[in-house]
């Protein structure tokens, strides 16, 4: 899901240039300054003269539209990104490797909603996916806790799981930077993640075995699908070109494995596989990495219940776990890494992460 840093929606809502504004620190703080210029400099050139325009300085006036929660900013962010590997000659000359100054840009960009209204306007109604892979180092540190403390092979389901990149988390190569040196764990596939590791590292020699892969998304983008491919990689941010080239390598790595989201609602999709006692002498793992801001309130709701549930249907032979991501109120530049696992009943926050898994934290 997105990167979008900011979570308010408990909170009075941001007006759209204040959103925007937010959104280019966050980029900056993640390292991309090109993005984080675009949001700074788009307020400023919008105008309702344009379908474009009109869609974006409005949002906060549409009936339950919050610029925020909605990732406003990186939605017309990754639809110019979009544009440019389309080959749109304006954007091509500005964005990069080539650099432009701030007039330049501007520029360019105010030629592009001129040029192309109606396809950045349509960009504007998915929300931003950008499945970010590097965030597999804090869901292998995850997996490990829990085949060390179960010794079990693990069945996975993931929401939220876009091109479904991040289930295959074990198969991938790590680097893992600390202090000490650099720690590697080897892969099946040709991706690697890179990610400086603070504190204890995982238990790297814990016998990880994986059963079930399975995922579900309320929009699945195939990554057999070259437009999917490229809506996913239009939100990656174009000056981070290692990230891009990951990206691209691990979406050519899970269309050869055949992987592929189920299209369902998170709720009903985990009451799915969830409602029911879990088979004996294996673990049943739910994972999500930034999904929990976005889902609705109810829906959270009926996950915590139907968990709850299965949780009350565990044994020593068929544990059951649920690992996440998510942003919270503690510290806004980060992720919480948070882990329950049953019938041990225990509920811990394991770490934290950087947005991007460009380090993880462990307790």
């Amino acid at each position: 899901m997105s990167t979008a840093l900011e979570t308010n929606k408990n909170k009075e809502r941001l007006s759209v240039p204040e959103h925007f504004a937010k959104q280019a620190a966050a980029c900056e703080a993640l390292g991309s300054p090109f993005t984080g210029r675009v949001c700074r400099l788009l307020p400023s050139l919008l105008s309702r003269k344009s379908a474009f325009g009109t869609k974006v300085l409005g949002w906060s006036a549409e009936e339950g539209r919050d610029p925020a929660a909605d990732a406003l900013a990186l939605r017309a962010a990754g639809a110019f990104h979009a544009l440019r590997r389309a080959g749109s000659a304006v954007l091509q000359e500005v964005y990069p490797p080539k650099s432009a100054d701030d007039a330049a840009l501007k520029s360019a960009l105010e030629a592009a909603i001129e040029a192309e209204d109606a396809f950045l306007t349509a960009w504007l109604e998915s929300a931003p996916q950008t499945n970010e892979v590097s965030r597999s180092s804090a869901l292998l540190g995850g997996a490990l806790h829990i085949a060390e403390k179960t010794r079990l092979p693990l069945d996975i389901y993931e929401i939220g799981a876009s091109a479904s990149l991040n289930l295959s988390f074990d198969r991938y190569a790590y680097e893992l930077e600390t202090p000490e040196g650099m720690h590697r764990r080897d892969g099946a596939l040709p991706v690697t993640i890179t990610s400086r590791w603070e504190g204890p590292l995982p238990p790297l020699g814990a016998p990880l075995k994986i059963g079930a892969r399975r995922g579900c998304d309320l929009n699945p983008l195939p990554a057999s699908d070259v437009k999917a491919r490229e809506r996913l990689l239009s939100y990656i941010w174009p000056d981070q070109t290692a990230r891009l080239a990951r990206i691209e390598a691990a979406l050519k790595a899970t269309a050869e494995a055949g992987l592929e989201a189920d299209r369902a609602d998170a709720a009903a999709w985990i009451a799915e596989y969830f409602s029911t006692p879990g088979e004996s002498g294996r673990v049943r793992l739910l994972f999500h990495t930034i999904v929990w801001q976005y889902l609705p309130q109810k829906t959270k709701a009926e996950i915590e219940k139907i968990m709850k549930g299965a949780a009350e249907q565990t044994s020593n032979d068929a544990p059951l776990a649920w690992f996440s991501m998510e942003a919270d109120a503690k510290d806004a530049s980060s992720a919480a890494l948070r882990l329950r696992l049953w019938p041990q009943g225990t509920d811990t926050e394991i770490g934290r992460a950087d947005f991007h898994g460009r380090w993880v934290r462990w307790n």
